[in-house]
């Protein structure tokens, strides 16, 4: 597609932002405490402060009005620029199932906050549902005016400073799996629930969720109840695309960085970049991107033609491509960089760890296999 002036804009004023605030270790490490946050409330400040938080969700619920296009633009350039924010697209991804069948209250309690840089959380997986979420356990009981909520929930990003947590729960088990779910719009900070964070490899994201007794009222139901599985099964397409264009500035930063290494680095009298395996190396990966970047473009434009409801297996194929293109990227360039690619200090570590778990996440990329196949009539 071709970008308007206001959208060429747009990503140039984010690419410049991110340049200013955050290109180097030093800037990041103040901004996440030495590396221990995954997210910035400064930045985070900042950006909601030049209105680019929530671009794509409606103006009448506090959001910026523009459309997936414009969102797509901000998730590259602030993933390209290393802006910690990670938690944002979370919040994003909740947003939309608000939207589509949230009361207006919860419309615009959702995207006020996203506006306003505050975070938001949803709790699906369990210790023994994850990709098969027919499986979930936790129970919500209705008594009386209120429902009670018992159970686990795990690997949930962000619950640790989201405002709200959107919850699956089983509040039906007459029917078979995937029927008697229902979605809640729970408080972070509601008795009985815990937080504890899982460590990982990155800086704290996930988290084990422990309800206890949790009461939530019955208006805290987040569309029909015992529907859920129906809810959550439409509008994937839009979660998938938000992980790939954020997998997408990934790889962008790891050729950029990568670029500027070796037409610096000299080995054996010359730049790294004169040895023709360097080269075409690189070029691999350009092109990848470049058909990447593509084809996420495309199907951005075409949600904000409407068709987000027939964009199944192309969300899912562009969740796919994006986050093995941003993991092989970034361990190309770490390899081509030799013991630098391997330091704090060049950065190119930090891409690989952040590039490992997009193909897990939003669906594992075996999953997404799965889902292309079959609507190819496998």
């Amino acid at each position: 597609m071709r970008f308007t002036r206001e959208q060429r804009e747009f990503a140039v004023a984010v690419r410049e932002f991110c340049a200013a605030e955050c290109k180097t270790l030093q800037q990041r490490d103040l901004l996440t405490e030495g590396g221990t946050l995954a997210n910035s409330p400064l930045i985070l400040d900042k950006f909601a402060g030049l209105g680019w938080l929530a671009v794509s969700l409606p103006e009448e619920y506090g959001g910026g009005g523009a459309g997936m296009v414009e969102e797509c633009i901000f998730l590259e350039e602030s993933a390209r620029g290393l802006a910690p924010i990670i938690a944002y697209s979370t919040g994003l991804t909740a947003a939309q199932t608000y939207l589509r069948y949230g009361t207006e209250e919860q419309k615009r309690t959702i995207v006020g906050n996203m506006a306003a840089g505050k975070l938001e959380a949803i709790a699906l997986s369990e210790p023994g549902a994850g990709s098969d979420l027919g499986g979930v356990r936790i129970k919500a009981e209705l008594v009386d005016d209120h429902y009670v909520i018992n159970g686990q929930k795990t690997w949930i990003s962000a619950a640790h400073i989201a405002e709200h947590i959107l919850l699956l729960a089983r509040t039906d088990t007459t029917g078979n799996k995937h029927q008697g779910l229902t979605l809640f719009m729970v408080p972070a900070d509601a008795p009985g629930l815990e937080i504890h964070e899982i460590k990982t490899m990155e800086a704290r994201t996930c988290n084990d969720l422990y309800f206890t007794d949790v009461a939530v009222p019955a208006s805290a139901v987040v569309g029909t109840p015992n529907q859920a599985w129906r809810h959550l099964m439409r509008g994937l397409s839009v979660e998938r695309l938000i992980i790939a264009t954020m997998a997408l500035g990934g790889a962008q930063r790891s050729l950029d960085d990568l670029i500027a290494f070796v037409t610096e680095r000299e080995q054996f009298g010359q730049k790294i970049s004169s040895f023709q395996a360097i080269r075409h190396r690189i070029a691999d990966l350009a092109t990848d991107i470049a058909f990447a970047k593509s084809f996420v473009y495309e199907v951005a434009e075409r949600i904000d033609a409407g068709e987000e409801d027939t964009l199944n297996r192309e969300g899912s194929m562009a969740k796919l491509r994006c986050t093995e293109i941003a993991k092989k990227t970034a361990l190309e360039a770490m390899q081509m960089m030799g013991g630098y690619g391997y330091t704090r200090e060049y950065g190119m570590e930090e891409q690989v760890r952040r590039s490992l778990a997009p193909p897990i996440y939003g669906g594992t990329n075996e999953i997404q296999r799965e889902i292309i196949s079959k609507s190819l009539g496998l």
